[in-house]
């Protein structure tokens, strides 16, 4: 993989996932009034409804396979360049995994604009491989486990946003950069948030052992609009997936990006 092509496959996912987040943050501010679910699937079915629909998800979906390829070059090829240490090797990990939790949202993007079916149908598919992991050996430890996760990496993104780690990799160019500054770290901060209450929500499905007690961005948002003062705590978490998004499209254009380092591959296989 070339410097260029790491370029192209990098900026263009950053910007999918962005997209995605804005809509999601956007029909999340827009339910307070007309109700409805804000998650990603959503989103994608609003993009498709839109004028020429079908090529903007087609371009959507080919972007977050971009962020896709992205990540498991962060992952196996460590693109970016972190130590071979346990801290290493947990981010590399995490990065796999988050491109693991795209790999559905990327399919859902293109098999909805080429009218194809991929065979997940109209289910909800976090509850699906939610009840599958609840079935093998040791299921709702390996729920617990998930959740767990989950809620590490929420903490992680939490911490990343408020004390500004992501300037490591983000060099934001040009004016308004405090504004751009402000938006990260909100951005961060809350979708952080929004991954522990999934978290917990998914450690509470391990403990009732029901897959339907998963969580997904929908529930928790649903689960903060049902705290005191709900209304306002929601629409600020919808503001800061909002946010999110923003953060996604300044990824787009000022991310750090490195050539991954094919060395770094014939070291995964070997191991």
């Amino acid at each position: 993989m070339d410097r260029l092509s790491s370029e192209w496959l990098a900026r263009s996912g950053y910007a999918a996932r962005g997209i995605v987040y804005i809509l999601v943050g956007g029909m999340a501010l827009l339910s307070t009034v007309g109700g409805g679910e804000a998650d990603s699937k959503s989103a994608m079915q609003m993009v498709l409804e839109q004028p020429l629909g079908a090529v903007w998800l087609g371009l959507i979906g080919v972007g977050l396979v971009g962020f896709i390829v992205w990540r498991l070059a962060q992952a196996v090829l460590n693109a970016d360049q972190h130590d071979n240490n346990m801290k290493g090797y947990i981010i590399r990990a995490a990065m796999f995994v988050s491109a693991a939790t795209y790999t559905g949202l990327a399919s859902y993007a293109i098999g909805h604009a080429l009218k194809i079916s991929f065979g997940s149908g109209s289910g909800n598919s976090r509850e699906s491989w939610t009840a599958w992991l609840m079935q093998q050996p040791f299921g709702p430890y390996l729920v617990a486990a998930l959740g767990l996760v989950v809620i590490g990496a929420g903490a992680v993104q939490v911490h990343k946003g408020v004390t500004q780690r992501y300037e490591k990799f983000v060099r934001i160019s040009g004016g308004h950069k405090r504004l751009l500054d402000l938006l990260c770290i909100y951005g961060l901060a809350a979708r952080g948030a929004i991954f522990v209450i999934i978290g917990v929500f998914f450690l509470y499905a391990a403990w009732a052992v029901d897959p339907q007690q998963g969580g997904s961005t929908a529930d928790a948002l649903a689960w903060v609009r049902s705290l005191p003062f709900g209304g306002v705590l929601y629409g600020l978490a919808a503001l800061g997936l909002f946010a999110f998004g923003a953060y996604g499209v300044i990824e787009a254009r000022d991310r750090i990006i490195r050539e991954p380092s094919l060395s770094e591959a014939r070291h995964a296989l070997r191991t």
